[in-house]
């Protein structure tokens, strides 16, 4: 499992008092607050609230090399001047935008007020502000290149081959759905990648990454976790978030909302198009083997593990037998 999961899904994030972590705040940042844990899959993050504000600290896994921590940052750097709902980067004391510790690398970001998206009402049109939102962000990172841009990362969609091993540990109704899903990524996905348009995008707009407008929850506030991004086809990024928009009940009009919108703001070649459906199963077989695995390597996290797991199950039995080269009529 170790080897299908890789080092940066296998070591566990850092673990530090909030006594501790209050003193690093106090040492590079000059702040003064409370510090509040926040859940995370491989880092340790924290909220902190000042007189001055509310931030999200950050600590770094010890497996993540510092170049991609480095990443992460310089990305939200590139979208301060697009007006997306980004988080801001705090510099420190002397300016800059990350301070190395004895416990890792540390980074002080602005927080996003909102409601998450996987509590707010759902309706066509959000799907349809998700897909917009989702296109806007990948043409923003349009033009910004960074060298961990290259890294392995299973979340990584185009690398699902690689999780066929993990398949044992996926609920034994679903397996049959997600191996079959792994097929088709083989035979009729995996071959045409490398013809798509390659970039570099965030590769997790997941609900619980998305913040709504309270007073209007079709509105997209806040994108949160940058800590995916990856060099890939940019279509697959488009299926990631697409994975998370499909209503069990009405499976082909929800996709087809999402996708609508996202084509609108940035169109698809015909190639894309005609991968995205079988990529959208693919995230969600990912997300099953990924967090099956990971949930019995880490009893004590299950909840945050699996907490999208419910989604992509449905999501993929709702799929099943639907003629999906109808999304684009």
């Amino acid at each position: 499992m170790t080897t299908a999961l890789g080092a940066n899904l296998t070591t566990p994030p850092p673990v530090l008092p909030a006594e501790a972590a209050l003193a690093l705040v106090q040492t590079h940042f000059c702040m003064e607050g409370t510090l509040s844990p926040l859940t995370s899959e491989r880092d340790l993050n924290f909220r902190l609230t000042t007189p001055q504000g509310r931030y999200v600290l950050k600590l770094a896994n010890s497996a993540e090399p510092a170049e991609v921590t480095q990443f992460q940052t310089r990305a939200l750097l590139h979208l301060e001047a697009t007006g997306l709902p980004v988080p801001r980067v705090i510099r420190t004391v002397t300016g800059a935008t990350e301070a190395s510790t004895p416990h890792g690398i540390l980074r002080l970001l602005s927080y996003l007020e909102g409601e998450p998206l996987h509590l707010a009402p759902k309706s066509q049109a959000q799907r349809a502000r998700v897909g917009q939102m989702a296109a806007r962000l990948t043409l923003g990172l349009q033009g910004f290149t960074h060298p961990a841009a290259s890294q392995d990362l299973q979340w990584d969609i185009r690398h699902a081959a690689r999780l066929r091993p993990l398949l044992p540990h996926v609920a034994a109704d679903l397996r049959p759905l997600a191996a079959a899903a792994l097929d088709q990524f083989e035979t009729q996905v995996l071959p045409h990648l490398a013809d798509c348009r390659w970039q570099i995008v965030h590769n997790d707009f997941n609900p619980h990454n998305l913040l709504t407008d309270p007073a209007d929850p079709t509105r997209i506030a806040g994108i949160l976790d940058f800590g995916d991004m990856v060099e890939t086809p940019l279509v697959c990024d488009m299926a990631v978030a697409a994975s998370y928009q499909v209503d069990p009940l009405a499976p082909l009009d929800s996709l087809r909302a999402f996708a609508s919108a996202y084509h609108a703001t940035l169109p698809l070649t015909p190639l894309e198009q005609r991968l995205f459906p079988a990529l959208t199963a693919t995230r969600m077989l990912t997300t099953l083997a990924i967090a099956s695995a990971r949930a019995a390597r880490y009893p004590e996290n299950v909840p945050y593990i699996l907490r999208n797991v419910p989604s992509a199950s449905a999501g993929l039995k709702a799929l099943q037998g639907l003629n999906l080269s109808s999304l684009w009529d």
